[in-house]
């Protein structure tokens, strides 16, 4: 595959694991049961709030990405393998222990706080599929990550218009002015 392509390919599944987490985030992670036969759906961004500053922060590294030259490549890639681990943590912590996970929701619905006042007011608790995608979402980042570093030197380099302008003669506003009116392009 040309590097270009390659590139451009795991841009796009990075931008695909940064989606997953973001959707996963507003979905419902458990279907509780309280005391009383209560019901209480508990959405991702109670069960696992730091999925969605993790998920922004890997599309912004992905754009950031896209105009890196070679050194940068490997810091964002360590950055994304970061963040695709912290994903999957996150994820798999509230999959561990949704009693835990949903305190804040369960607080919120009944003002019992504490731990064992919580854990004792849940009769069942369903986790749906979406924990599952929070943790694909964390895999998926922390692969891409994995690949630039492995792949990113391969890449080509910026394309020169995102390279500072150089100064006209003058290096005054009127210089510039006056460089447009010789027929220069200072945008390119």
């Amino acid at each position: 595959m040309k590097p270009s392509r390659l590139r451009l390919a795991l841009i796009l599944v990075g931008i695909a694991g940064a989606g997953l987490a973001l959707l996963s985030w507003t979905q419902t992670w458990f279907d509780l049961v309280l005391e009383g036969g209560q019901p209480l759906a508990v959405a991702g961004q109670a069960a696992a709030p730091a999925l969605s500053a993790l998920g922004l922060a890997s599309l912004a590294l992905l754009g950031a990405l896209s105009i890196a030259g070679r050194g940068v490549r490997v810091a964002l890639g360590i950055l994304e393998a970061a963040i695709g681990v912290l994903l999957a943590v996150v994820a798999i912590g509230a999959l561990v222990d949704p009693v835990a996970a949903s305190a804040s929701t369960i607080t919120a619905t009944t003002a019992v706080g504490g731990p064992e006042s919580i854990a004792a007011l849940v009769l069942s608790a369903a986790v749906t599929l979406w924990p599952a995608v929070g943790i694909v979402a964390g895999v998926l980042t922390a692969l891409v990550g994995i690949a630039v570093l492995s792949t990113g030197h391969r890449w080509p380099g910026p394309t020169k218009k995102y390279e500072a302008v150089p100064a006209d003669d003058t290096g005054t506003p009127v210089g510039a002015w006056d460089s447009l009116s010789d027929g220069s392009d200072p945008t390119r």
